[in-house]
């Protein structure tokens, strides 16, 4: 398999991610079952339509591309880590299917269409998000080598995405959104970034982070790249907080306002439109920052930490 960097020399980064995107979505079609009305173990036909709908109709990729971003960093092959890249767009879209269900935030679009449940039904989206978690680390084990990187692989995701991780900060999340509406009591800034670097920042660590292991590489790269995850995890949730405010409906895919009418924390709330974009900065470049350690290999990453600040979707 031809890695990106071996077809994205001197290319832009828009080139570039478009590139990886590409690969990263045939990859995705690979691994997904295919819709098969036939019987014995094969996938139900309406549950891996379900998980095709909702993986394979767009999205930024960000997650599975900053693995292979972080494996090319530290020297090596991007093809060793699509696996893996895979697992984390799988774990992602299954956090937003059961993200959008009515008991949580109710959202009837996602992605420019009609989210999981509205498409299917719930107990279809609930076990197509069920689906997708567990073939993430099906895929895992399938795909990455040797088997201790595969091992690391998989604690990393399960951190991540787990109860101290992704989940826990969706439970916070939830449990301030309905303090905030019931007491009428705000929270500060600090408690709101704990949220956030479970929430969005543990799965935008994780790929940094095995990346890096699939790579093998040293344990200051390795610390570089946790760093520099931590603080574009933040910096990505400002800007999507920003743009729940300001954005464009139609380029997001997905309805905006959503979060003030529902009482939630975010940081336009407490830094205002103009505080929060100087807090942005401020941790993009804590992110470039980080990466000194991987000298010249890390001009992608730099790039992306910056170019985020100005995504409108």
């Amino acid at each position: 398999m031809t890695s990106c960097s071996q077809t994205s020399i001197d290319v832009s980064l828009r080139e570039y991610l478009d590139q990886a995107r590409h690969r990263v979505d045939d990859a995705l079609d690979r691994c997904l079952p295919e819709v098969d009305a036939g019987c014995g173990t094969a996938t139900p036909a309406r549950l891996a339509a379900a998980m095709r709908y909702s993986v394979l109709g767009g999205g930024k990729r960000l997650r599975p591309v900053l693995c292979l971003m972080a494996t090319e960093a530290c020297g090596g092959d991007s093809g060793a880590a699509m696996g893996a890249a895979c697992a984390l767009e799988l774990v992602h879209t299954y956090s937003l299917i059961h993200d959008d269900l009515p008991a949580m935030d109710n959202d009837d679009l996602r992605r420019g269409r009609a989210t999981c449940h509205k498409a299917f039904d719930e107990a279809t989206a609930i076990l197509a998000g069920d689906a997708l978690l567990t073939l993430a680390f099906e895929l895992i084990a399938h795909e990455v080598e040797p088997v201790s990187a595969a091992l690391r692989c998989v604690r990393i995701l399960a951190e991540g995405a787990g109860p101290a991780g992704m989940v826990g900060g969706q439970m916070a999340d939830l449990q301030a959104e309905q303090q905030a509406l019931d007491e009428r009591i705000d929270g500060s800034l600090c408690e709101l970034e704990a949220i956030h670097r479970r929430k969005t920042g543990a799965l935008l660590r994780a790929p940094l982070q095995m990346g890096a292991v699939i790579a093998h590489a040293p344990q200051a790269h390795q610390e570089a790249l946790d760093h520099y995850g931590r603080a574009v995890g933040l910096a990505f949730q400002i800007v999507d907080d920003l743009l729940d405010v300001q954005g464009d409906e139609t380029k997001l895919g997905k309805r905006v306002g959503k979060d003030s009418g529902l009482g939630k924390w975010t940081y336009p709330r407490f830094l205002g439109i103009d505080g929060s974009r100087r807090r942005a900065q401020q941790l993009a470049d804590e992110a470039v920052a980080a990466l000194a350690p991987l000298g010249s290999r890390g001009h992608r990453l730099r790039e992306l930490a910056l170019a985020l600040l100005e995504r409108d979707r």
